[in-house]
């Protein structure tokens, strides 16, 4: 199914464009890998159609209407489409209606701790604190997910966490909206950026304590309110210097 041939909806319109924003915005981050990597949003209740980006396209030049419109349960790779991101996104979608927005990265500061023996994010500051306790850690890397086996492996890996340090490969974050998911990645990608650049002093680490760790986490959680301020802004910025995301 591709949603540049079908209809599309003022409510999926406005799940194109919030998507489109994010992949911009992972560019302006420096967050790319090439043309890898991908971005999947669900526009479906059930979440199993959702939309994900074209095969090779770089995020720099995505546009609301370059997504397309996929159904998990196809039978088959749909053209057009990268392997490894239909495997882990397609997958995940299809056994996961929680994941409404999945953002999969590489970027510098998680992926350096990702290949860490111990990838856990420790709880030094308020940032880090904010995953204490909530990350996924998978540590079975199997190779390129190019492979039934594999997407159903990470999905298993996620359950019902909303990150996950995916070991020897890099971050996947998830969210309702792609506001949660964005921010999410945001925080992460700092958090870990703070952790490495700790870590490369070669002192010893001043761990919060649990106590106070859990108390910081439960302060960020505030049903999306941060996240939907924070990504509203960041939009504002596409829309007053290169609102092309949009169409």
């Amino acid at each position: 199914m591709d949603g540049t041939t079908a209809i599309v909806t003022t409510a999926e319109q406005q799940l194109r464009i919030d998507l489109a924003a994010a992949f911009r915005l992972a560019d302006r981050f420096a967050w790319t890998e090439a043309v890898a990597n991908h971005f999947s949003l669900a526009v479906s209740p059930d979440g199993k159609k959702f939309l994900l980006n074209p095969l090779w396209r770089h995020f720099s030049k995505i546009r609301a209407s370059d997504l397309v419109l996929l159904d998990s349960e196809a039978n088959g790779i749909p053209p057009g489409i990268d392997l490894t991101a239909w495997m882990i996104h397609g997958t995940m979608h299809a056994n996961l209606p929680q994941a409404r927005c999945i953002l999969h990265l590489h970027p510098p500061y998680a992926t350096a701790l990702s290949c860490l023996a111990d990838p856990s994010i420790k709880p030094i500051d308020q940032t880090t604190a904010r995953y204490f306790n909530r990350v996924a850690i998978d540590s079975e890397f199997g190779g390129m997910a190019d492979n039934l086996e594999e997407g159903m492996r990470l999905t298993g890996a996620l359950g019902a966490h909303k990150v996950m340090m995916m070991g020897n490969h890099g971050v996947l974050t998830v969210g309702d909206t792609v506001a949660e998911a964005f921010d999410a990645m945001y925080h992460l990608e700092r958090a870990c950026r703070t952790l490495v650049l700790a870590y490369s002093t070669g002192q010893t680490l001043n761990v919060l304590s649990e106590d106070i760790a859990e108390k910081t986490a439960l302060a960020w959680e505030d049903e999306g309110a941060f996240a939907n301020a924070h990504f509203a802004e960041m939009k504002r910025i596409l829309d007053s210097e290169d609102p092309s995301y949009a169409k």
